[in-house]
């Protein structure tokens, strides 16, 4: 197993984090400390590891639907204009058309390896709703259809086929895409939360951003506050499980503010992620993907 620092990415540029030092070698193989990783986070990553290995948790997670993308595909090429991206991004939607009533009660989701799994569809209006929160004046975005087909989405498996909503959109050629499945529920951890570690060697990580297409690099939200040095995201790569452990530089120890920050934090990894299960070593369990309005 290996562990190495992270490049730190802010929502705005990219700022690189030097890795050093090189570790004795384990039973696990070769093992790098990243520079300035308190030893205890080191061993709680490890600990994470190896409740993972084998467990039943690790096995229902990857036998789970866990897409790693947007559950919405806009219409081939793109919104056409400003005022339709500024629509979708607010959520604003008019729907001219009745939506199909009725649906199959389960669908199957179907990766290239010829594994699936039935999952629920949700009805054409639930998918709709997540669409579209807003009533506001402007610009908007006018539905005149839909039918259940099928979409294709990126997952902890490699890519999917899952059933979806086909919306179409008033002006357009190709449907507005939307899962009409959601994922699978995440396992409970074999490990308990860490609570007795000081946010200098050990915080909790926020949600996934992106797995690379190749499955070479991660992006994760990490916190910090407002008058620390910012976050730092450790990585502890195993055969079965990457172990990430966030950390807070230089943290502020008279609480000059009470104001929380977060910051993409890009993880390059010695291969690809593959079926590994990405864990957070703060909580023991997985980091997931989740998705934010008018998320693209």
């Amino acid at each position: 197993m290996s562990i190495r620092a992270s490049r730190t990415t802010s929502l705005l540029a990219l700022m690189a984090l030097s890795a050093v030092g090189v570790g004795a070698v384990s039973g696990c193989g070769s093992e790098k400390e990243a520079g300035h990783q308190a030893e205890p986070a080191v061993q709680r990553a490890r600990q994470v590891a190896a409740a993972w290995d084998g467990s039943q948790a690790a096995a229902a997670w990857r036998a789970g639907y866990h897409p790693v993308e947007n559950a919405v595909q806009l219409p081939r090429g793109g919104l056409q204009s400003k005022a339709d991206q500024r629509a979708y991004q607010t959520q604003n939607f008019v729907l001219r058309s009745d939506l199909p009533a009725t649906r199959p009660q389960d669908g199957r989701v179907s990766w290239a390896s010829g594994t699936s799994l039935s999952r629920p569809v949700m009805a054409a209006t639930t998918a709709y709703e997540s669409l579209a929160q807003a009533r506001i004046d402007g610009p908007h975005l006018t539905v005149t259809g839909a039918k259940l087909g099928t979409m294709t989405l990126a997952t902890t498996r490699g890519p999917a086929t899952v059933p979806a909503w086909l919306f179409t959109l008033q002006g357009y050629t190709s449907p507005l895409k939307r899962a009409a499945v959601s994922p699978s529920n995440t396992p409970r951890s074999p490990i308990k939360p860490a609570h007795d570690l000081p946010d200098s060697q050990l915080t909790p990580l926020g949600r996934l951003v992106r797995l690379a297409e190749d499955g070479r690099s991660l992006t994760v939200i990490a916190y910090h506050g407002a008058c620390d040095s910012g976050p730092a995201v450790h990585v502890l790569e195993t055969g079965r499980s990457v172990v990430l452990s966030a950390s807070v530089k230089n943290p502020d120890e008279s609480n000059c503010t009470a104001q929380k920050r977060e910051k993409q934090v890009t993880v390059e990894l010695d291969r690809p992620m593959g079926d590994r299960v990405l864990l957070d070593a703060y909580t023991g369990g997985p980091v997931v993907y989740r998705e934010t309005p008018g998320r693209r």
